[in-house]
């Protein structure tokens, strides 16, 4: 993992992943160890997991070619942010407009990924890049906030 934040504390890691089903457990292994580097509760760690083990695998499953992956885990006062870039620049469907299909179907083995990273997490999108897209989600913070002195 590379952070690329600057001189003081790492707020940031960039990686390549390879562009195969290896890379989920390998994106999901380098998020808790971003969220840990920091000695903070930035974030709910299992959550970060799922989630981008979520967008690890679609990107996988929906792109082609050999061209890595790449993982962005970006620590924030607010919590932290996850985002998944491949080449293809075609958008996730229903990542933040979900038209009204109902539940999902409990027979079906896929589809419920976007639908996991719409409800758990505080915010999610997509956007384009110079080389396909970046597809990404945000967790709050974990800390509770600070209640004024006056109220301690």
């Amino acid at each position: 993992m590379t952070p690329f934040s600057g001189p003081s504390t790492p707020t940031s890691w960039r990686i390549a992943l390879p562009h195969t089903a290896a890379a989920v457990p390998v994106a999901r292994a380098l998020v808790r160890t971003a969220l840990s580097e920091i000695e903070s509760p930035a974030a709910d760690a299992d959550t970060a997991e799922l989630l981008t083990a979520e967008l690890v695998a679609n990107a996988v499953e929906h792109t082609t070619g050999d061209t890595p992956i790449e993982l962005v885990v970006e620590l924030l006062d607010s919590g932290c942010q996850v985002e998944v870039h491949d080449t293809d620049p075609a958008p996730p469907s229903d990542l933040t407009n979900p038209e009204d299909e109902g539940p999902p179907d409990p027979w079906q083995e896929h589809g419920r990924g976007l639908l996991l990273i719409r409800t758990l997490s505080s915010s999610c999108g997509h956007r384009p890049t110079d080389s396909g897209k970046a597809v990404w989600f945000t967790l709050p913070s974990t800390v509770p906030a600070q209640r004024p002195a006056s109220e301690a």
